[in-house]
């Protein structure tokens, strides 16, 4: 049985008279241990899938499991429940508050849950070292490089140990270097934890890190899985 299920996904809204439907009756089977590349052109329902499997959204049709989970049946606040416990989510520009440290930052998913504060000390410590910015926890977003906020975003992913990593654009912003660092760093975090990772990307050269590549267009799969690709030095 696939961790993440999807069957007739299917999400439309109304802009004026016209139906928007960025994902269009797909159905796809992700495993647990995954690292699947999502690629296609704009508007082609990238992001829109990586949202509902993030439970950001809820599908207007189809089913999307996950864990044995209906998540697009769940309430709004069970859903966001369900969300801080099983998927951490990686922005292409971040998303840090301006305002917090990096520890501070990386500490924020752990408030929602009833941990003691030497607990989440030490969760957040071990999300910093994890992503080799431990060094930099008394910093804000300002007082760092583009390559290492997204660290930062990527320790406050990992801190409540997620199942599933969801990645939009991660590498975007970054230059080559900064990128490699962090698909290197995904990469490591699917292979020595086994989190399932779903990136999105329009960068052919980030496909090289994950397990599989599949395309979408207009909402629809249309292509097959790329073959296991070697793993990156």
């Amino acid at each position: 049985m696939a961790m993440i299920e999807c069957r007739n996904l299917t999400r439309e809204y109304r802009k004026g008279e016209n139906t928007i439907r960025p994902l269009d009756g797909l159905d796809l089977d992700v495993p647990g241990g995954d690292f699947l590349a999502l690629m296609g052109p704009s508007g082609s329902g990238k992001t829109t899938l990586l949202n509902l499997i993030a439970g950001i959204d809820s599908p207007t049709r189809g089913t999307l499991t996950i864990d044995g989970v209906d998540i697009g049946s769940l309430s709004r606040n069970k859903l966001a429940a369900w969300r801080s416990g099983h998927v951490g989510y990686v922005f292409q520009l971040y998303n840090l508050v301006p305002v917090l440290t990096a520890y501070e930052n990386v500490e924020l998913p752990l408030l929602l849950h009833k941990l003691s504060r030497s607990d989440r000390d030490e969760r957040v410590h071990s999300a910093l070292e994890r992503v080799g910015i431990a060094d930099r926890a008394d910093h804000f977003p300002r007082q760092l490089s583009g390559g290492q906020e997204q660290r930062v975003a990527i320790a406050r992913a990992i801190v409540t140990d997620p199942a599933i990593l969801v990645a939009d654009e991660p590498t975007g912003d970054l230059d080559k270097t900064s990128a490699h660092a962090v698909m290197s760093l995904l990469q490591g975090l699917n292979r020595d934890t086994g989190k399932t990772v779903i990136m999105v990307t329009h960068d052919p050269k980030t496909t090289d890190y994950a397990k599989r590549t599949l395309h979408l267009d207009k909402g629809r799969l249309v292509d097959d899985a790329a073959p296991v690709a070697e793993e990156v030095a």
